[in-house]
């Protein structure tokens, strides 16, 4: 693809470089069949413009250059490995944009709203912001990734899972769903993480142990199911249950790929799926710099999203899903209740309880009271695996 047909922001054009691969960014078909993106529906007969606003909206994270050294390693570039890490933090953004300013919102150049500058700016590629580039791979380091080692979709999760904890302005609350199965108990109950943390960050005490007797206090949601849907390629069984999740309102999109080729899937029209693609690089740079600020706000929003073969998709991927109250939550498992029913091809299940076989004790946790800060995050349900190689394939 030529890349004059690819400028998400004319005054970082010198700027940009591109990766081999499939980037067919051409309109969108018109078409009768109605495009979905992050749970809104659109009609490209009547829709065009609005649909184009919708998208560019996003907060478009790609490759950067030249920003400060991450940690010891001397990478000073994300370029051919942190496609995936750019992912998750698209994903991440889009729950915070919810979370913050609405489904409804929409950027344009010059944007003045507080709240979306708040949000930029914890994703600059900075060691002090909080879902910065260098402390997501440097997170990945307590997941056995080195920095410049490529991550994989559960991975991505379990690393933001850690780090949201630190976001006292969010509150937000990441639960990755294992096995296949989201427990409706795990995250009522026990997985009210930013509740049970803050205790902890203020007492100084370990209150893990006794989570059952813990209020059930709702924290806004960021629900990610980590998924393997085929051993080399996808199961085409499983394309209406991936629209379906596409098409819901508590939808933050779907993260997915293989090294060095992942992306962020928002949407789909007929049989093709929309995606953010972050193999572009681009400059690194400071939005409180006034004299760059304009030009660098323009390079994390994407005119001209890609679209490819459902067929095509990484049988490895991670669905989100964020649920601002716990009726929203509620809604969710109903709807993926009720989309079983008429659909046997289900990428996973709701249980309200822990069935038998995936029983656990709260060892792992009361053990981790021992440690601090990401550590202590990271005690997981025993005998669950995080390892990208060992999804179980459904």
């Amino acid at each position: 693809m030529p890349p004059d047909s690819f400028l998400p922001c004319a005054a970082n054009i010198s700027t940009l470089t591109y990766e081999s691969g499939p980037r067919p960014h051409d309109e969108f078909p018109r078409t009768a069949e109605p495009v979905y993106i992050l749970g809104k529906m659109f009609s490209t007969l009547h829709d065009m413009e609005e649909l184009k606003e919708d998208i560019r909206s996003r907060l478009w994270f790609t490759y950067r250059k030249n920003f400060p050294s991450i940690g010891s390693s001397g990478q000073v570039s994300d370029t051919g490995w942190g496609c995936m890490l750019r992912c998750g933090q698209m994903m991440l953004a889009q729950a915070l944009l919810l979370r913050h300013l609405g489904r409804d919102w929409q950027w344009h150049p010059g944007c003045q709203e507080q709240n979306y500058w708040r949000i930029l700016s914890m994703f600059q590629d900075r060691k002090a912001c909080i879902y910065s580039i260098h402390q997501i791979a440097s997170m990945g380091e307590s997941e056995g990734k080195a920095v410049g080692q490529w991550f994989g979709p559960n991975t991505i999760a379990q690393v933001l899972k850690r780090m949201a904890i630190y976001d006292d302005w969010s509150r937000l609350a990441i639960h990755v769903a294992l096995d296949n199965t989201v427990i409706e108990d795990d995250i009522k109950v026990r997985d009210q993480q930013a509740v049970t943390m803050a205790t902890i960050k203020t007492q100084k005490s370990s209150c893990r142990g006794r989570e059952s007797s813990l209020p059930c206090t709702w924290q806004p949601l960021l629900l990610i199911v980590p998924l393997r849907l085929g051993l080399t390629d996808i199961n085409p069984i499983y394309f209406e249950a991936l629209k379906h999740c596409l098409s819901l309102q508590q939808s933050v999109g779907i993260i997915g790929g293989k090294p060095n080729h992942a992306h962020w899937f928002i949407g789909f029209v007929g049989d093709e799926i929309v995606y953010l693609d972050p193999h572009t690089t681009q400059l690194a740079g400071n939005i409180d710099d006034l004299e760059e600020q304009a030009a660098l706000d323009e390079s994390y929003h994407c005119p001209f999203p890609g679209r490819m073969k459902m067929t095509r998709l990484d049988p490895s991927v991670a669905v989100g899903f964020y649920c601002e109250s716990e009726k929203n939550f509620d809604d969710l498992c109903q709807s993926f209740r009720k989309f079983s029913k008429s659909n046997k091809n289900c990428m996973f299940e709701i249980r309200k309880e822990r069935p038998l076989h995936l029983q656990y004790t709260l060892r792992a946790v009361a053990a981790s009271s021992k440690h601090s800060g990401f550590q202590m995050l990271g005690a997981e349900a025993e005998g669950s695996s995080v390892d990208e190689e060992e999804f179980e394939i459904i």
